[in-house]
C-alpha cells in the first residue's frame, strides 16, 4: 500500500506538471501571436478591453497538444489502476496463505494434543538412538549381557559353566556315579570399547571384556588366565589404515584361535556353545601378548605374535624317578595365589599366521594356516634344560548357503600343544632320567551353523583331541623294570572301573571326543537390545590308554545346558 501511495503522488505531480506546461505553452503562443504593442487609450475616453483573437492554426496546435496531454494522463491513470489491482490481488493471496497457515497450525496442535499417551510412548521409543558415547574426543561403545544359565551333568565334575573334559570321573570314584545340577549367573559379561583418531591415518582403540568365572584359589595361566576378577580380554591397538598395519598389546584370544573374518580382534570364529570350555578339538587360548598384523587390501593377512608361555606336565604316578633332582614348576609368588604353582618358562610362545579372505561363487571363504613354536624349561640335577615343541594348524570357514548355512573346520597337530586345546591335555612328560619330552597330539573340530531365520540359529559340532603315548622304562638295581612317561602300558588301571575296586587307577587320558548340538532363539532383537534363549546338549567321552592287563577305562558324560541372556547394547 505504501508503494501505491507513492505512485499516486508521482502521478499527481506528473499531471500537474503537464497542465502547467500546457498553460505556459498557451500563454506563450498568445504572446508570440501579438507582436505589435497595444495603443494606449486616450485619457479623455476609456474603452473596455476586447478579447484577443487567436489565429486558427495556433488554436489547432494547442488543441492537439492538449489531446496528447490528456492521452498521457489517461495512460498513467490506467497503469496506476492496474498496479493497484495487482497489489490488492497480492495482498488477498497473502492474507489467504496466512489464514491457511494459521488453520494448519491449529490443526496440528489439535492432532498432537489428541494422541493417546501410549501411542506417544511408542513414537518416543522408535526415535533413533546413538550406539556410542562421546567423551573428550573419544567414542565409547558398551556391550555385554546379563545371563542366568543352568547345567546338568550325568557325571559330577563339580564345575561351573566351564566343563573339565579331561577330568570326567571314572567309575571308581563316587562322583562318577552321581549327577549334578546348578544355576549360574557367572558367565554374565561386561564389555567396553574406546576409540580415538589422532590423525586421519591412525586409529587407536582399547577393548576390555570381563566375566565372573574366575576362582582365586584355582586361577592359573594354563589357557584362559582365569584370575579374579576374570579378564577375558583386555588390550589396546594401533591401526595405520593407509598402510594396513596393526599393532596389538594386551590380553586377547591367541593368534592360534580360528578367525571368522580377516585377522582382526573381535572377529574370532568361536563355537557358539553355552559351555564356557567350548568343545574338545577347539584350539584356543586367551592370554597376554603382543601382535603385529599386516593386511594386503583386506584379502591377504599375515601376523606374528609373542604370547605368554605356560606348560602342563604329567605329574601322576611314576612321572619320573624319585632319585632325580628336578624342578619344573614353582609355588606362585607376588600377584598370584600362593596355593598354585607356575611352570618354569623363559621364552614366550611364538605364533605366525597367514590368512586369505575372499568371495567365491557368491560365498564368503576364509582360510588360514599357522605355526606355533614353544620352549619347555626345567632344571634337572643342577643343570638347566630346554626342549622345543610346537605345531602346525589350519582352518576353513565357508558359507555353504549364503546367509543360511555356515561350515567350519579347524585343527592342529604337533608336540606339546595340549594347553591350546579345550580338552587341556598334557604338554610334557619325563623319561627315566627325568628329561622332558613333548607329548605328540592332534586336535580337530568341524561343525555346521544353520541360520534358520533371523530369530533362530541351530548348530551341530563334533571335536576330538588325541595324544600319543610317550612311554619310557627304567631298571632298578634289583632288575625290576619300571614304567615312566605318559600312557605307559605298565601303568595299572585295574581300579578305574568299580567304585569298590582296590587296585590303582592311573588313567592317562588318550582321547577326549564330543558331539554337541544346540540352538539360540532371539524373540526380541532391535533398538531395545537383544534377548535370546539357548539350549545345548553334548555327549563327551574320555578314553584312557590301556595299561597293565590291557585295561583301558572309559568315562562319559551327558550334559544339558540352558541360557537366558539379555544384551542391552
Amino acid at each position: 500500500m505504501q508503494a501505491t501511495r507513492s505512485k499516486s503522488l508521482i502521478l499527481g505531480a506528473s499531471i500537474s506538471a503537464l497542465i502547467n506546461m500546457a498553460a505556459s505553452g498557451a500563454a506563450g503562443a498568445q504572446q508570440s501571436s501579438d507582436t505589435t504593442p497595444a495603443p494606449k487609450p486616450h485619457k479623455a475616453t476609456q474603452h473596455k478591453a476586447k478579447p484577443v483573437a487567436v489565429a486558427p492554426d495556433t488554436a489547432k496546435e494547442m488543441s492537439a497538444q492538449m489531446d496528447a496531454l490528456r492521452e498521457q494522463v489517461n495512460q498513467l491513470q490506467r497503469r496506476l489502476d492496474a498496479q493497484t489491482a495487482s497489489d490488492q490481488q497480492i495482498k488477498a493471496t497473502a492474507d489467504k496463505a496466512a489464514a491457511q497457515a494459521s488453520a494448519a497450525t491449529a490443526s496440528v496442535t489439535a492432532v498432537t494434543q489428541s494422541i493417546p499417551v501410549e501411542v506417544k510412548t511408542q513414537i518416543d521409543a522408535a526415535k533413533p538412538k546413538t550406539d556410542k558415547i562421546y567423551y573428550k574426543g573419544v567414542t565409547l561403545t558398551l556391550g555385554g549381557f546379563g545371563a542366568l544359565e543352568t547345567i546338568y551333568r550325568t557325571k559330577a565334575e563339580t564345575a561351573d559353566m566351564a566343563s573339565t573334559f579331561s577330568g570326567i570321573p571314572f567309575n571308581n570314584v563316587s562322583t562318577g556315579k552321581t549327577g549334578e545340577f546348578r544355576f549360574s549367573a557367572r558367565q554374565s559379561r561386561i564389555t567396553a570399547l574406546a576409540e580415538g583418531d589422532p590423525t586421519t591415518d591412525v586409529h587407536l582403540s582399547f577393548y576390555g571384556e570381563l566375566d565372573f568365572l574366575g576362582a582365586a584359589q584355582t586361577a592359573n595361566s594354563n589357557e584362559t588366565n582365569s584370575y579374579t576378577p576374570r579378564i577375558r580380554v583386555m588390550y589396546n591397538q594401533i591401526d595405520w589404515a593407509d598402510e594396513g598395519l596393526h599393532f596389538l598389546a594386551g590380553q586377547n584370544w591367541s593368534l592360534a584361535t580360528m578367525q571368522g573374518k580377516g585377522m582382526t580382534p573381535r572377529a574370532e570364529d568361536v563355537v557358539p556353545t553355552i559351555d564356557a570350555q567350548y568343545i574338545p578339538g577347539f584350539t584356543f587360548a586367551r592370554q597376554p601378548g603382543i601382535r603385529i598384523t599386516k593386511d594386503f587390501d583386506k584379502t591377504y593377512w599375515i601376523a606374528v605374535a609373542l604370547e605368554n608361555p605356560q606348560t602342563t606336565f604329567y605329574t601322576g604316578p611314576n612321572a619320573y624317578p624319585k632319585s632325580v633332582i628336578l624342578t619344573d614348576n614353582s609355588a606362585a609368588g607376588s600377584g598370584f595365589n600362593s596355593a598354585n604353582t607356575l611352570s618354569l618358562n623363559h621364552v614366550p610362545d611364538v605364533i605366525a599366521k597367514f590368512a586369505y579372505e575372499s568371495t567365491i561363487a557368491d560365498r564368503s571363504v576364509h582360510a588360514e594356516v599357522f605355526g606355533l613354536y614353544r620352549d619347555f624349561y626345567e632344571r634337572l640335577n643342577y643343570s638347566n634344560q630346554d626342549v622345543s615343541g610346537g605345531g602346525v594348524g589350519a582352518g576353513l570357514t565357508v558359507q555353504v548357503v549364503p546367509g543360511m548355512l555356515d561350515f567350519q573346520v579347524s585343527g592342529m597337530g604337533g608336540k606339546g600343544i595340549g594347553r591350546y586345546g579345550a580338552g587341556q591335555l598334557t604338554d610334557v612328560t619325563f623319561d627315566a632320567a627325568g628329561a622332558m619330552h613333548a607329548v605328540s597330539e592332534i586336535q580337530g573340530l568341524a561343525g555346521l551353523t544353520l541360520h534358520a531365520s533371523p530369530a533362530l540359529d541351530v548348530y551341530v559340532f563334533a571335536g576330538e583331541e588325541k595324544e600319543s603315548a610317550q612311554a619310557y622304562y627304567g631298571t632298578s638295581a634289583t632288575g625290576t623294570v619300571a614304567g615312566y612317561g605318559y600312557g605307559n602300558p605298565l601303568y595299572v588301571n585295574s581300579g578305574c572301573n568299580y567304585e569298590t575296586a582296590t587296585g590303582a587307577c592311573t588313567g592317562n587320558t588318550r582321547v577326549v571326543e564330543q558331539g554337541t548340538a544346540g540352538f539360540w532363539y532371539k524373540p526380541w532383537n532391535g533398538k531395545s537390545g537383544r534377548y535370546q534363549v539357548g539350549m545345548q546338549y553334548s555327549y563327551t567321552e574320555r578314553k584312557a590308554f590301556a595299561g597293565a592287563k590291557d585295561i583301558a577305562p572309559i568315562a562319559n558324560d551327558n550334559m544339558v545346558f540352558a541360557s537366558f541372556r539379555y544384551y542391552p547394547f
